[in-house]
């Protein structure tokens, strides 16, 4: 039996995009990653355009925002990858990479999600995403940076994502 590969790096990592196709986080290399799990149907989805705006801004310097849709929260996330695609493009414009749905809590976690919030626990070191929204800033070098709550505006992050890109 073959030894699992130990993955030290966001980029280590793969995960089905909205399409469908298998795509490696290794893409991004060198790259500066925001990713965020995000919904159709919650509070916070008006979020949706402060991340395109930080990708607009930024991706020419090398932030890519990487967005996970997410229905482990009250169903917030109920549409299929086509439902997903018409909703973030009719109503926020979103051109950043999208994901095929994941969960990114309990025992059928995304490994992507679950290496993360090893890497950063959340308040008092709780490891569970507590909600949509959730952000985790990645550096160049595919560590974790920082970690922010849902409630953390996008536009709030660009000090901390300038210090990243350098």
């Amino acid at each position: 039996m073959a030894a699992a590969v130990e993955r030290t790096s966001a980029f280590d990592f793969d995960a089905y995009d909205l399409e469908g196709r298998q795509r490696s986080l290794g893409e991004y290399r060198g790259r500066v990653l925001l990713i965020v799990n995000v919904a159709s149907r919650c509070s916070f989805t008006p979020q949706y355009a402060g991340l395109e705006a930080l990708w607009r801004d930024y991706r020419d310097r090398g932030l890519v925002v990487l967005g996970f849709p997410c229905d482990q929260f009250r169903h917030q996330e109920p549409g299929d990858a086509v439902e997903i695609r018409s909703f973030c493009s009719s109503n926020y414009q979103v051109s950043f990479p999208l994901f095929a749905k994941v969960e990114v809590n309990g025992g059928r976690a995304h490994p992507l999600w679950v290496w993360l919030k090893s890497r950063k626990p959340g308040f008092l070191g709780t490891a569970a995403v507590k909600w949509n929204f959730s952000k985790f800033l990645v550096g160049r070098d595919g560590q974790v940076v920082s970690r922010h709550a849902p409630n953390r505006a996008p536009a709030s992050l660009r000090g901390e994502i300038e210090r990243a890109l350098g």
